[in-house]
Formats: structure tokens, sequence, C-alpha cells
């Protein structure tokens, strides 16, 4: 049985922003609880690994579905690309962590949270970015490799190159 792909409809910044904050705050929520629980069954560490890596992918996936309206999964080079905007912003949020310990040597736990959660919310801004102007943006080449008639020669069907 051979399934038809939908049309793509482009999605405007304002709505995919607001869709990308819903679907990767509804997976932090998710993940910040299943964390805790697969820790349960091993060290800490490797569970907040093991959910990072899930819910980078899941996320890529809803990205590619709903938020920027691909009209289609996010695919192998998609992933990678996410997988690296989600490593720059944990870079940029432990970087901020060690600029505030570096300033205070024992900060208190306000400053810990409003120093991690403002560099979230830069590096959150910047990945959207970065997904929507690299990662998700619409392929011009479909468009641009219109085929056009060659004037006084004939095209016969071997000739033609098919997909498959």
């Amino acid at each position: 049985m051979e399934t038809q792909r939908t049309e793509a409809k482009p999605v405007g910044p304002l709505a995919s922003f607001v869709r990308f904050v819903v679907c990767g705050g509804g997976v932090g929520v998710l993940s910040s609880a299943a964390v805790p629980l697969l820790a349960l069954l091993m060290p800490w560490a490797a569970a907040n690994a093991v959910i990072t890596v899930a819910s980078t992918i899941l996320c890529t996936e809803l990205h590619a579905l709903f938020t920027f309206g691909t009209g289609g999964r996010a695919g192998l080079r998609r992933h990678l690309q996410s997988a690296g905007s989600a490593t720059a912003a944990y870079v940029v949020t432990c970087a901020a962590m060690f600029v505030l310990h570096t300033v205070q040597s024992s900060p208190s736990l306000v400053w810990e949270q409003a120093v991690y959660l403002g560099a979230s919310g830069l590096a959150g801004i910047g990945r959207f970015l970065v997904l929507r102007l690299f990662v998700f943006a619409g392929r011009k080449e479909t468009e641009a490799a219109a085929v056009r008639p060659v004037r006084g020669s004939r095209v016969r069907h071997g000739d033609l190159l098919l997909a498959r």
C-alpha cells in the first residue's frame, strides 16, 4: 500500500515559536520527571544522558511534523543538526553556571535558578533560530530545478531519468 505525502503548509515565525515552546517545554517537563525514575535503575548521569538523547530525538520529530510544518519526518541529517544545536545550548547553560560560580563562590539557589533559566531562555531562542533558519528551512532546490524543454530537440522516453 502506498501512502501519499501531504503538501507542507508554511508556518509563520510567531506560530512556530509558540509551537517550539509548547513542544520543547512539554517534553522538558516529561524529561524532568523521567530522569529521577530512570535513576532508580542506573546512575543519575547515565539516566540523564539516556533521557536527553531520547527527548532530543522526540523533539526533533515533533519540530519536523508540528512546529515547522515540513510535512514529513526529520531524517538523519536534521536529527544530527538538531543534536548539534542542543549540544550548543547545553554548553551555553554550563558556561553561564561556571561564570556565576566564578563571580560568587556560594551563590544562593535563587541566583542559580535565575542564571540557569536566563541562559536556558537565551539558548532556547538561539536554538529556535538555528532550527527555523537552517535545520528546518524550506528547501529551494526543488523549485530551482524546473524542467524546461530545449527548442529544436526531441526527447525520447529512454533519455529521461526517472526517479525511483
